[in-house]
């Protein structure tokens, strides 16, 4: 499927968005554990979170789909069964790296395959504490990283250990906690800078000890049966909400208001750098349970270039591509230090934003060692390459709405990933004519 979009003269209504693709994985995850029925709703059927569906499906546990919501019929921390044939993660980062953490303390041997482009992601990140702790893990690659299919044969008990990663990561502070449920002891994750939480508030919702001071966080292991909440209501997707957000502060004469959108703090630092830029963004938490959720209203608004040092990076990684398009509406220069780790997600962020931007006519220079800075532009219309990423052609489809001429991405399908109808929802708010899409024809 091809994607066109022109200059829109407005953007305007009131939406919603997918619910949240990181909170869907870890619930599903932990609902597998749980005694009884939890029902997970509205459950974000992404791609991506498919795959950790049907990876808890393949250790035996018993998953009903019913519209929106997914009901899952944990098995207890002790009665996942050993798979029949390979775990297919797909594309998916998050469902390999945390079932790393959950395949962990399991006494069987299970196999995580995956799609070329997740084969090429490191793994050694997540397979070296988790080895510490007592699993085996073995996959390809070289001496440097370990890179999927993923064999791994569990223990239990593991062995607790306390753990400082080299590199900020949610995923691999989750995959530590997660295996930490069958550890012989507390185990403990000092992290460099802080990451999303959504883990360690969904286990301490669900009853685990969590202890968290600072950088650190602890959990005790499990010794009693955790009795499944019920209902687990998952809030919107800020990640997902990001690219409507950055095309009304950039769009002229744009008011659009979000509903039910997670506010978790650990996500909402994107929201902060662009009030830094200039941004007229406004957001309200409406309901303070395990994860906060509420209102965002953004008008448009005259932007000005900004840094975003190498700290706030871990902060805002999911965010850089769209924050990059915002850049090229920003008088200025716009600085995005140590940015390196864009270069392992679905593919290489750092060079299809850099590509599509400046195909579009946008300003982007190398910055530093691994940075980039984007300078104020007047773009052009042009054909530009999702790569297959989905972050990639929603951040290009959103620098479409301020270019001259007609942009076109190629391989737009692959926003099923995280945003399956991304296009349908902006052309509901965007002015008539600035968004279609075409399926390719045989």
């Amino acid at each position: 499927m091809d994607a066109f979009l022109r200059q829109s003269s407005t953007l305007t209504g009131t939406l919603t968005v997918p619910p949240d693709k990181a909170i869907t994985h870890r619930a599903l995850l932990l609902a597998s554990v749980l005694e009884g029925v939890t029902e997970v709703a509205p459950w974000s059927a992404a791609d991506d979170c498919r795959r950790t569906l049907e990876m808890v499906e393949g250790l035996g546990v018993g998953v009903e789909r019913v519209g929106g919501v997914v009901r899952v019929t944990g098995r207890g921390l002790q009665g996942l069964r050993a798979p029949a044939a390979d775990l297919w993660c797909g594309e998916s980062g998050t469902t390999m790296r945390l079932s790393c953490g959950l395949l962990a303390g399991q006494p069987f041997r299970a196999r995580l395959t995956a799609s070329p482009s997740l084969c090429r992601r490191p793994m050694r990140r997540v397979a070296e504490p988790l080895t510490r702790m007592g699993a085996e893990i073995q996959g390809t690659g070289t001496a440097l990283d370990l890179h999927p299919p993923l064999s791994i044969h569990g223990r239990r008990p593991l062995t607790a250990i306390t753990y400082r990663p080299p590199v900020a990561s949610a995923q691999v502070k989750s995959a530590v906690l997660l295996a930490g449920l069958w550890a012989d002891g507390p185990t403990t994750v000092d992290e460099l800078a802080p990451t999303r939480d959504h883990t360690e508030r969904l286990l301490a919702h669900l009853g685990v000890p969590v202890t968290r001071r600072d950088l650190s966080v602890t959990i005790a292991p499990v010794t009693r049966p955790l009795p499944s909440p019920g209902r687990l209501t998952i809030p919107g997707d800020p990640s997902s909400a990001a690219f409507l957000i950055v095309a009304a502060a950039i769009v002229p004469d744009a008011r659009l208001v979000l509903r039910d959108i997670g506010l978790n703090p650990t996500r909402m630092h994107f929201l902060q750098v662009l009030q830094r830029m200039g941004a007229s963004v406004e957001w309200k938490v409406e309901e303070d349970g395990w994860e906060p959720r509420g209102t965002i209203t953004v008008t448009s608004s005259r932007l000005t270039g900004v840094t975003v040092p190498a700290r706030e990076i871990p902060l805002v990684i999911d965010e850089l591509p769209i924050l990059m398009a915002a850049a090229c509406a920003a008088d200025g220069v716009t600085m995005f230090e140590e940015v390196g780790e864009l270069k392992v997600k679905e593919t290489d962020r750092q060079h299809s934003m850099a590509e599509g931007l400046s195909r579009l006519g946008a300003s982007v220079t190398a910055h530093g060692r691994s940075g980039i800075a984007v300078a104020s532009s007047r773009l052009r219309g042009a054909v530009v390459e999702s790569y297959g990423d989905h972050r990639t052609a929603m951040s290009l489809a959103v620098a479409g709405l301020l270019a001259e001429g007609e942009t076109r991405i190629r391989g737009a399908e692959c926003v099923s990933k995280s945003f399956g109808d991304f296009f349908e929802v902006l052309a509901s708010v965007a002015a008539p004519g600035a968004v279609r899409c075409e399926v390719d024809k045989p």
